[in-house]
């Protein structure tokens, strides 16, 4: 007999069929194979189809936190002048607490970035008026770094207890950081600039731009930690209640805050008043090549001027103590050139008040950004020199490597401004006027300097011929508002081409010209010598929030570290 050493195979039962009724899929498995086979008047398309519909929505969700934070940095400017939107700035903040809560410090990189982008670049496409798209995109792709590292700090602490309030810190410190650096800061786009026609303006006069910002930023932060507790209630049925408290108070003591703080605001005289003269002559032309015709723009606001001397004599206008010129009102040095001399002169004479003059002057080898007391019979008797000039602007920073990319942008600003280095408080009919020219208006301190030195008033003499008619002006004006208030002052708005105008301590435009116009504006206006809280505080606030966002980025540090040991043990 033959013997096989073949065994027979194992049989293994097969699993009972598993079969779609009326479905397209029928499923076999037989010795541990599995079969798919199309029923019977089924597309073999099918199944591919919907999985290609399935991968698309995935890619879609998985880009919606992307778009989600671009919008809202596009909402966010949305709410800046020239619009009245204030409030949009509350659900912007609300949808980036969303799109960083619980994220890593890579997604909280880039998603904060594309929030900046979003916010940034159509805030300050006016620095790309006149010389093209290349600086402008350079200075927003700059900045929106600082809120890309911001959204990192939010997506750290947003797993803390009481995160919006640790978020608001941060949002505050970040401004703090492009306040100073690079080049002296840029503080352009303050949350705070934003809010002149908000519920939230009073805070300015508790603890400033600081103050006002956190507000704003921490009751958006909050709306969306409410929202979010909320719908977890209705998943889960589940109630948070030391969450939920945070979050009713994120949003509630803001406003509540801002409602306390009004009695700050006040547009009473403390020391009298003062009927001032704002003079607006206008320039040849808009942009950078205004100044080719620099003696025309001086004869501008003397004629100005005079036509305003006139229908003073003529009882239509009420007579003013002091006139106030713009930055830039005389770009002929007044010092060295005669004949800008005698103009300025005949203009002081004829309305019969000092006059604060902007000129740009050459001193001792310094080019200089002044504003130069005029008196009426003894000429020019003080000056003040612009502190915070402007980079790219009246100084070039990295001058040669800027020179050799583009040899343009070099011979724009072909010799650097020099810096002032007092405060500018000028007597003028025995009221004391702080000067403060135009860029400085941006910096917490340039403003605050001017007070504490004794300015009874304001004034913010500008140039934004150089900027057409984009919304730059309308963001400077809004932050002469927000100074107004934060330190009670009245303060005026001298603009060469627009838009000037006189702004009541409480905040409120009283009076403003169109832009591109020979404009005069003549007012009585309250004179006031008391110090807000924001005044007299003056960086503290800031500091403060500075060090609630670093114990919060230190405890969401610490407790990520702990955690890391727990699992590693």
């Amino acid at each position: 007999m033959c013997r096989n050493d073949a065994a027979p195979a194992a049989r293994t039962p097969a699993a009972p069929s598993d079969r779609a009724v009326g479905g397209a899929v029928t499923r076999r498995t037989l010795r541990g194979v599995t079969a798919t086979a199309t029923s019977v008047g089924e597309s073999d398309r099918t199944q591919p189809q919907t999985t290609r519909g399935s991968r698309v929505a995935v890619r879609l969700l998985r880009l919606l936190p992307a778009a989600a934070a671009a919008l809202s940095g596009v909402l966010l400017y949305v709410s800046f002048p020239p619009r009245t939107l204030w409030w949009l700035a509350l659900p912007a903040f609300a949808v980036l607490g969303w799109v960083l809560r619980g994220r890593g410090w890579k997604a909280g990189l880039g998603l904060g970035y594309l929030f900046g982008l979003g916010f940034l670049l159509p805030l300050l496409v006016w620095t790309g008026v006149e010389v093209g798209p290349g600086p402008w995109l350079a200075l927003v792709a700059i900045e929106a770094l600082f809120v890309a590292l911001v959204g990192v700090g939010v997506a750290a602490v947003s797993k803390l207890p009481a995160w919006p309030v640790w978020a608001a810190a941060l949002w505050v410190a970040g401004e703090a950081a492009r306040a100073r650096v690079p080049f002296e800061g840029f503080p352009w786009g303050k949350i705070a600039f934003g809010q002149a026609d908000g519920v939230f303006l009073p805070l300015a006069a508790v603890g400033g731009t600081p103050a006002l910002g956190f507000a704003v930023v921490l009751c958006g932060f909050g709306l969306y930690e409410a929202v979010r507790l909320a719908s977890l209630a209705r998943r889960t049925g589940e109630v948070r209640r030391s969450a939920a408290a945070v979050a009713l108070l994120s949003v509630a003591v803001p406003v509540l805050a801002a409602v306390a703080a009004r009695p700050l605001v006040s547009d009473k005289a403390e020391d009298g008043t003062a009927t001032v003269a704002v003079v607006q002559g206008n320039v040849p032309r808009a942009g950078l090549d205004f100044n080719a015709q620099r003696r025309a723009v001086l004869d501008y606001h003397a004629r100005e001027t005079r036509r305003l001397a006139a229908e003073v004599e003529a009882g239509k206008m009420d007579r003013p103590d002091f006139v106030l010129w713009p930055e830039n009102s005389s770009d002929i040095d007044p010092f060295a050139n005669a004949d800008a001399r005698q103009v300025i002169d005949r203009a002081a004479r004829a309305i019969g008040a000092p006059i604060s003059v902007g000129g740009v002057v050459e001193r001792d080898g310094k080019l200089l950004n002044e504003q130069i007391l005029w008196d009426p019979d003894k000429g020019p008797v003080d000056t003040y020199d612009k502190r915070q000039i402007q980079p790219f602007g009246e100084y070039l920073p990295l001058r040669s490597l800027i020179g050799a990319i583009n040899d343009d942008w070099t011979s724009m600003v072909s010799q650097d401004f020099s810096r002032g280095t007092e405060p500018g408080v000028f007597t003028m009919a025995g009221t004391k006027v702080g000067l403060v020219t135009c860029y400085e208006a941006a910096f917490d301190w340039a403003v605050r300097s001017e007070v504490t030195d004794g300015a009874q008033m304001i004034s913010v003499p500008s140039n934004n011929a150089t900027f057409d008619r984009s919304e730059m002006t309308y963001q400077q004006l809004a932050m002469s508002r927000i100074r107004a208030v934060e330190h009670s002052r009245t303060v005026t708005v001298p603009v060469t081409s627009g838009v000037s105008a006189i702004i009541m301590p409480d905040g409120r435009i009283t009076q403003r010209t169109g832009m591109f116009v020979a404009d005069s504006l003549v007012q009585e206006v309250p004179l006031r010598s008391s110090e807000t809280p924001a005044t007299r505080l003056g960086v503290v606030p800031e500091i403060a929030l500075v060090l609630v966002a670093a114990g919060g980025l230190g405890w969401a540090v610490g407790a990520g570290v702990r955690g890391r040991r727990a699992r590693g043990v």
